[in-house]
Formats: structure tokens, C-alpha cells, sequence
């Protein structure tokens, strides 16, 4: 069930209904905020709308029943008509790899990889769709894709596959080329409410503690996917630990800012630390809402050394530990405004 984005269902499905729809749409917004599953939710909904049978559908959002026929060939990836676009785990020769790609590449698009583990794009859309008059095409995410794949992407979105469907999700549109915007039609995303986000946790993670997912809300920020990166780590303790930081003195916030940065300096305490990276900034921020004059000078003194430093640390490899350690001694200068 699509949780939130309520007007972006009601157009693609008043699209799909008036038999006008576009051949390609670009969903646009922040990282996290659930682009890449509205996109799964409307090509779900749209493939079972157009092979049937119709009950089972909703008429009022993207919801498809989990019985539904289209629904299990998705679940178990062999819908026919159906293909997800993104990085993968491959080396530079297309063989299965640990490895991550850094970024969708033209193998992908037009080239059949050496090894085995997926025929290119362009090779799927030589036929017609198999199950109904349709099939749809997930990218995700745009600016992902490489030079090379951008341009063979962009002759398939000039001369689209008859009952293609492109959903192509980005998180800053701006970066991609005029010629794809332009080929697109624009659907804007916005981070979702507080109570849509603490749905998506219930959803997805009913394990969680009432505190820790009170606390995952709060570093969301309107995007599900930011809490639930964290969302076994413990966000409470951390937040809280960082709360007792910005009311110690001195003298205390120093031995608790060591303890701190040398539980997180651990390679097993790397999500713990990435998140730390997050909250110190952001509890900063939180903190200086209540505060005036001089003590808001300060503390968004404090906020702006806390981002750079934030921010430098994953670019420049820094040391964790000692990033740690200023972090939180700099969340700790918030006792002394």
C-alpha cells in the first residue's frame, strides 16, 4: 500500500483513465521520500488495469490486493512487461559482482552484458508486451546513469516503444539534461507529514519501539527512506545521548564527547556513525528554534561548523573518531549560550 502522495495517484490514474497518458513521466524530488515506490505502486496498478481482471484494483489510489495476479508475478519478479532500471552488482565486463556500480551504464541499455544476469533494455522493448497492452519501465535513479546511457535512454524516450511506459525517477531534476526534461512529463514530490512517515514505519517495521520510532519520525524530516536507514541502530539512545551532551558542562562534555566518538569509531559502528553525522547538525538546528539574540547567533555558529564538518567527513575520508569527538563537542556548545 502506497502510503502519501495522494494528488501525484490521482493524476497518473485520471492520465491512464482519460487513454491520454504521457510515455514518460519524471518524478521529481528529495532523496527518500518514496518516489521509487509510488513509481512501483503506478506500474503495478497500471500493468493489472490493463491485463486484468479488474477486481482487486482500486478506484481510489495506486492499491493493487497482494492476491491479485499481477501482483504476484511482480512479487516474484517475472512479470513479463515489467523492468527496474538501476545500479547493479557487476564488474566492468557485466560478470556478478560485490561490487556496486557507481552508476547506471550503457550495457544496461543497449549492450548485452557477458555474463548472463539480464539482457539490455533496448532488447526487452523489441517485442510487443506479453500480458496486456502495456508495460512500464522504472529508472531509478536518473542521474545515475552515465553520459552514454543518458543518450541512448533519451532515443527511446524520442521515439518510445508502442505501450511503453517510462517512469524515471530523479532527485534533483535540475541536473539532468534539457532534452530529457523536456521529453518528460514533470510530477513533483514533496516530503511527506509526520503521521504519513510514522505509517510508513508501522508498515514496514511494527518491531520498533514506540520511542525509537518517535525518534526516526523526527530525523526523517518528511523522507521514510531517511529513517529507515536507521531504523536498527538504536536512534533513540543516540539522540538522547546527544541531548545530555548539549546540557554538560565542560568538564563533563569532554569525557562523555570521548566515550561517544570511541563507541562509533569502530568499523561495526559505521550506520551508527553515519547517523551521528546526521543527527549532531540536526540537533543543533532542533535546539536553536527556542533560542534568541546572542543565543541564536551561537547556536547557528554552532549549526554551520557542525554541517561543514558533517558534510567534509564522508568527502574527504576523515578519521571517524576525531570527527566524533568535534561534532559532539560542538553539539556540547550548546550549554554554554
Amino acid at each position: 500500500m502506497l502510503i502519501g502522495h495522494r494528488e501525484q495517484g490521482a493524476a497518473f490514474r485520471a492520465a491512464f483513465e482519460s487513454g491520454t497518458i504521457h510515455h514518460a513521466w519524471l518524478l521529481a524530488g528529495p532523496q527518500g521520500i518514496g518516489k521509487a515506490s509510488f513509481a512501483k505502486a503506478a506500474a503495478q496498478w497500471l500493468l493489472a488495469r490493463a491485463a486484468g481482471p479488474q477486481s482487486g484494483i482500486s478506484t481510489e489510489s495506486l492499491d493493487v490486493q497482494p492476491d491479485h495476479p499481477t501482483a504476484c508475478l511482480l512479487r516474484a519478479r517475472s512479470h513479463l512487461d515489467f523492468r527496474l532500471v538501476e545500479r547493479v552488482y557487476a564488474d566492468s565486463e557485466g560478470r556478478p559482482s560485490d561490487k556496486l556500480r557507481r552508476d547506471i551504464q550503457i550495457d544496461q541499455i543497449v549492450r548485452r552484458p557477458k555474463s548472463k544476469w539480464e539482457p539490455p533494455l533496448s532488447e526487452s522493448l523489441r517485442s510487443t508486451p506479453a500480458l496486456s497492452s502495456w508495460r512500464v519501465v522504472i529508472i531509478d535513479a536518473m542521474e545515475e546513469m552515465n553520459d552514454n546511457s543518458t543518450n541512448a535512454l533519451l532515443k527511446m524516450l524520442e521515439e518510445p516503444p508502442q505501450g511503453t511506459l517510462f517512469l524515471c525517477v530523479t532527485h534533483s531534476v535540475g541536473r539532468l539534461k534539457p532534452t530529457i526534461r523536456s521529453r518528460c512529463r514533470l510530477v513533483r514530490f514533496e516530503p511527506l507529514s509526520d503521521e504519513d512517515v510514522a505509517r510508513v514505519l508501522d508498515d514496514v517495521r511494527p518491531d520498533l519501539s514506540m520511542t525509537d520510532r518517535d525518534a526516526l519520525v523526527r530525523i526523517a524530516q518528511g523522507a521514510p527512506g531517511r529513517a529507515l536507514r536507521f531504523a536498527s541502530i538504536g536512534i533513540a539512545a543516540l539522540e538522547a545521548e546527544l541531548g545530555e551532551l548539549a546540557v554538560a558542562g565542560p568538564q563533563a562534555a569532554t569525557a562523555r564527547a570521548l566515550l561517544l566518538s570511541r563507541s562509533l569509531a569502530a568499523k561495526a559502528a559505521t550506520p551508527r556513525y553515519e547517523a551521528f553525522l546526521e543527527l549532531a547538525p540536526a540537533s543543533i538546528a532542533h535546539a536553536a528554534r527556542d533560542r534568541r539574540g546572542p543565543r541564536l547567533a551561537r547556536a547557528l555558529a554552532l549549526w554551520e561548523k557542525a554541517t561543514a564538518l558533517a558534510a567534509s567527513a564522508v568527502a574527504l575520508s576523515l578519521e571517524p573518531q576525531s570527527v566524533a569527538f568535534d561534532l559532539a563537542m560542538l553539539v556540547s556548545g550548546l550549554a554554554e549560550t
